[in-house]
């Protein structure tokens, strides 16, 4: 759905210099399930790590519903253009047209970090949903261990609001979130321009 409310016509296929953001389809499942399935990479992501490789499937089926919710998100499959590996995935979700805000989550194989590559899948992520949903605000909640996202976002122009205690619950315990946001008029910097 774009700001009209009217159905996106075509998955909004992104690119960057060095990665295509593209709709996830069922054939990279295996790539997903490996991220997925790398307890240690995922131990602040808000879930379980996966067991089974049809989870991976469950979730891309989950993901492409995301579009047709009444509170629709967009999640991409994050693709090395190099090589054509799929990385990551990154997200944009519980879209709430009337107060002009959704929020964002992501991930990214181990094997990929510190390259930069989130950071610019979410810059080009976060310019397409201002612009295509007419956002004001994106949130964000992270692990409070979980020191490199949060360096991240706050390199993308996020401001930390506080401590959401015992919000999320995965690997049998309660964890506390950092709530993080990020406003329009603190985006624009990092856009290059100003979306009206």
């Amino acid at each position: 759905m774009n700001r009209n409310n009217t159905p996106l016509a075509d998955f909004p296929t992104l690119e960057t210099p060095r990665l295509v953001l593209r709709e996830l389809t069922l054939a990279d499942a295996p790539a997903l399930f490996a991220i997925h399935g790398d307890r240690s990479a995922m131990r602040h992501f808000g879930a379980d790590a996966m067991t089974q490789p049809e989870q991976a499937s469950e979730l891309i089926v989950k993901f492409a519903a995301w579009r047709k919710a009444a509170n629709p998100g967009v999640r991409w499959a994050i693709q090395r253009k190099s090589d054509g590996t799929l990385v990551g995935t990154c997200g944009v979700f519980a879209w709430n047209r009337d107060w002009r805000k959704c929020s964002t989550g992501y991930e990214l194989a181990q094997r990929a970090w510190g390259q930069g590559f989130m950071r610019e899948a979410l810059a080009s992520a976060f310019a397409w949903a201002f612009d295509a949903m007419d956002l004001n605000r994106i949130e964000a909640q992270v692990h409070p261990d979980n020191a490199p996202s949060l360096k991240l976002l706050q390199g993308l122009g996020f401001h930390r609001e506080g401590l959401l205690r015992e919000v999320g619950r995965w690997n049998g315990q309660f964890h506390d979130l950092v709530q993080l946001g990020l406003l329009r008029k603190d985006w624009a910097p990092f856009a290059g321009a100003t979306s009206s």
